[in-house]
């Protein structure tokens, strides 16, 4: 019987482990949480769906697809995990920067459900599956950029 052991050439990670490239970690980070967002907005919208919210916009009446609230929420988590990007690589303290950047942004999100004129059961739906993406997406930013890799 023969062992053997593999040798690690070059730093070790605090687990012991080979070292994972950082920015490899938070990329990857990012598009898990944002692939996330969209499975868990879009089941929050087919349940809401199930239970007679109709998401029907008044201009034309159309009604929104659950399609469209995926593409929604994947291209809008992807433009977080850019700006959170953007503050990993030229801010001092992008954890704290991306916090403040998101909760702004998600509650700036919340005005336009109010504005377009649909029924109250559309309107809390909507605020709700903004809030389940904000959810999903900023706490795994924020902890990817207060990383000890950071």
């Amino acid at each position: 019987m023969t062992s053997t052991t593999d040798t690690v050439i070059g730093p070790a990670s605090p687990r012991g482990g080979p070292a994972t490239h950082p920015v490899r970690r938070f990329v990857v980070t990012g598009l898990v949480s944002t692939l996330l967002a969209v499975v868990v907005t879009t089941f929050a919208a087919a349940l809401a769906r199930a239970v007679g919210v109709d998401f029907e916009v008044p201009d034309g009446g159309e009604t929104i697809p659950l399609s469209g609230i995926a593409v929604v929420t994947g291209f809008f988590s992807l433009v977080g995990v850019v700006i959170a990007a953007a503050l990993r690589r030229w801010s001092t303290r992008p954890g704290e920067r991306f916090l403040w950047t998101a909760v702004t942004l998600t509650a700036v999100s919340l005005v336009p459900p109010f504005l377009v004129g649909t029924d109250p059961a559309t309107v809390a739906a909507l605020v709700a599956l903004h809030l389940v993406a904000a959810i999903v997406m900023i706490p795994s930013l924020v902890r990817s950029l207060r990383g000890p890799d950071r």
